[in-house]
């Protein structure tokens, strides 16, 4: 039933695209989907069919972190997503902040208030007052920050930079990691929830099996991700066990688990950008344009459309590095040296080891 019901899923996805190439204006995917069901009476799922259905909205909505109701047909599925299966960090990403991490001075606990740019220099102001001078600045908060107006500009941001913060989306996702005595669940990726909305679905990721060690993870996208915040950690944690059991009536209590809070965590505010209903074609290309010495990087203004990803932040990254390094250069007068700005490809080779785990 899965299995079939995947197929038709697939199959309403493809029939949206006639319905984006039908409405000048956009819709959201739920929308789109609602319509094709209406013309394609067979593609209807019914009792347990149509909570399966509605689970693999759900996987849809933890791909963009948002309910379906919010996600641009237009843009949805305008992704370049790259080749090859899917991998787990055995030991997380903290082997690549450190390397690319090494030699730099990096300040911690130091959150920035305010950003000051004048024609040559700019001043950026923490909250305990000290203030740090540089000749440009690269800008990688989340969007997120940038959305609840947490970092004071002066000047003002001109309002067509405000109107591309506005008008992205910014996801959350949380998940509730839980280590266990023992397995007592199958050697597969994930453990699916159907339920008869997208809302009560959900999924837990087997870490069994791409590490050894008996973890479970709850994935929680969405309007239920902000809801799950307002829970206590046990809280939480009960919850996701209810569900668990549901499946699996023996399920011994976990030894330890872990929550996350994106969506209330004041240095994120929220996990990655999507594209909202009606988003200007534009926003990605308007919210990554430099002001000045201000120059803006992070996964929202990726230019290979990774947004969402590590990999498009860290190419976002790279690009804003060198944009800046040319800027500079050039008002320097150092025109000599702009040829010497090494391309992105040469930026970083691997010259780190990774331990990387198919799932």
């Amino acid at each position: 039933m899965v299995i079939e019901v995947g197929d038709a899923f697939k199959r309403i996805l493809d029939e949206t695209e006639k319905v984006r190439d039908e409405h000048t204006d956009d819709m959201s995917v739920l929308q789109a989907i609602w319509i094709v069901l209406d013309r394609h009476p067979e593609l209807r799922q019914e009792g347990l069919a149509y909570e399966v259905l509605q689970w693999y909205i759900c996987r849809m909505e933890a791909w963009f972190a948002a309910d379906a109701d919010m996600i641009s047909l237009k843009s949805w599925d305008q992704e370049q997503v790259l080749s090859g299966g899917h991998g787990l960090m055995v030991q997380g990403y903290d082997p690549i902040i450190k390397a690319l991490a090494k030699d730099i001075d990096i300040r911690l606990n130091h959150r920035v208030a305010k950003i000051s740019n004048g024609p040559n220099k700019v001043m950026v102001t923490v909250e305990d007052g000290t203030g740090f001078i540089a000749d440009a600045a690269i800008i990688t908060v989340p969007l997120g920050i940038l959305k609840a107006n947490l970092i004071h500009f002066e000047p003002k941001l001109p309002q067509w930079k405000v109107d591309a913060i506005s008008d992205l989306g910014f996801g959350s996702e949380n998940k509730i990691a839980m280590q266990f005595d023992r397995v007592f669940w199958p050697d597969v990726e994930l453990l699916g929830v159907v339920a008869p909305t997208s809302y009560a679905c959900g999924y837990f990721l087997n870490l069994h099996k791409a590490t050894g060690h008996p973890v479970l993870v709850y994935m929680a996208a969405g309007r239920f991700a902000c809801d799950l915040e307002k829970l206590s950690d046990e809280s939480a944690a009960n919850f996701v066990m209810l569900q668990l059991k549901k499946m699996f009536p023996n399920a011994t209590e976990p030894v330890q688990y872990l929550v996350t809070r994106w969506g209330t965590d004041p240095n994120s505010l929220g996990c990655y950008s999507y594209d909202l209903v009606g988003k200007p074609g534009d926003s990605y290309e308007r919210l990554r344009a430099p002001l000045g010495n201000l120059f803006f990087g992070g996964e929202a203004v990726s230019m290979e459309d990774h947004q969402g990803s590590v990999h498009g932040a860290y190419s976002a990254g790279i690009m804003a590095a060198e944009n800046c390094q040319g800027h500079i250069l050039e008002r320097l007068g150092y025109f000599d040296k702009l040829q010497l700005v090494p391309s992105r490809g040469e930026i970083h080779d691997a010259a780190f080891p990774l331990q990387i785990s198919r799932m």
